[in-house]
């Protein structure tokens, strides 16, 4: 390849850059959403007349409908096109993070937080999925950094932006914020990105079967690990039943995956050395970050007595660090 060609390769048009850029503002506000309810729990449940135990429920249904999502996203794109699932998972998520802050009780708050984390958690892996399909080699690092900043700074900034709006506004307003993100990461897709012509005959293919074990046994996981220790593990015959359909409804996945011919998870990533590593530092590196904002948050409030606003500032400072390497990183 000559030196014209090379650098003809290596351009990467402004409209591009601005979908990439949306992209990774969507993932933001996803995330952030995981946590921006930590610092402000006292003020949710007050309002719903919940207790803390109950509350939790708010954090679980929405990490439960991520991780479901999140293995999914992938099929999509490729039935509907980039930009119209992302328009359409946006448009989704700012319309359930406006019911969330309209919750009337507990049972609504949860149904509304399990959506608002489907729909978002759609827009986690469709920035990657950008990065490395619209980039050239050269230019992904930059993304990438970017992109790592979002996911990780997110958490830490979640429970220091909802306890600053709760204080000052109340708290509906830590959901009602997203519509500020939300409107230019939608009009940076609209603008950025081509339509794509729909794959619907895809649908046909699609494992249902795996499918149905995947939501069930991830689902199950997840509650299984959040609620275990609150209902002293395997004493308790709900968590025992969890354990039950998250072993069975994963091998269900796994073993369907590993005998058709076009999974839509490819489980034989994992026989890569360098994807599994990769995948279990990732994976150590998320527990540690996500564990840490949810904890403490917990403790401020019921030990220390810290108001949201309190909260916030502590947990502020927990970003500081990232914004510094990150750079570095790219």
């Amino acid at each position: 390849m000559s030196t014209a060609q090379a650098a003809g390769a290596a351009e990467v048009s402004g409209r591009t850059w601005l979908a990439i850029g949306a992209a990774i503002l969507g993932v933001f506000m996803a995330v952030l959403d995981t946590q921006i309810t930590n610092a402000s729990l006292p003020e949710i449940l007050g309002s719903l007349s919940a207790s803390m135990e109950e509350g939790s429920w708010m954090s679980t249904t929405y990490l439960a409908a991520e991780v479901v999502v999140i293995p999914l996203t992938g099929f999509f794109l490729r039935v509907f096109g980039a930009r119209a699932y992302i328009l359409v998972n946006t448009v989704l998520f700012l319309l359930l993070s406006t019911l969330c802050g309209f919750a009337w009780n507990l049972e609504s708050m949860i149904v509304f937080r399990a959506l608002q984390g489907f729909f978002g958690g759609a827009l986690i892996p469709t920035a990657m999925t950008l990065v490395i399909t619209r980039l050239p080699p050269g230019k992904r690092p930059i993304a990438l950094a970017w992109l790592m900043l979002a996911s990780t700074l997110a958490p830490t900034l979640g429970p220091t932006v909802g306890g600053i709006l709760t204080e000052s506004y109340g708290w509906p307003s830590i959901f009602f914020i997203n519509w500020a993100p939300g409107i230019l990461m939608f009009a940076g897709v609209a603008i950025g990105l081509d339509p794509q012509k729909h794959h619907l005959d895809l649908l046909r293919k699609l494992d249902w079967a795996g499918i149905g074990g995947m939501i069930l046994g991830l689902g199950a996981l997840i509650v299984f690990l959040e609620e275990g220790n609150r209902k002293d593990w395997f004493d308790s015959d709900f968590i025992r039943s969890m354990a039950f359909l998250a072993f069975g409804g994963i091998t269900v996945w796994i073993g369907t995956q590993l005998l058709r011919t076009e999974p839509f998870v490819n489980v034989w990533l994992f026989g890569r050395r360098n994807f599994t590593v990769s995948s279990a530092v990732g994976a150590v590196v998320g527990m540690g970050l996500y564990g840490s904002t949810f904890v403490l948050p917990l403790f401020l409030a019921q030990i220390a007595g810290y108001n949201s606003r309190q909260i916030g500032e502590v947990i502020m400072w927990m970003g500081l660090p990232q914004i510094l390497v990150t750079p570095f990183a790219a």
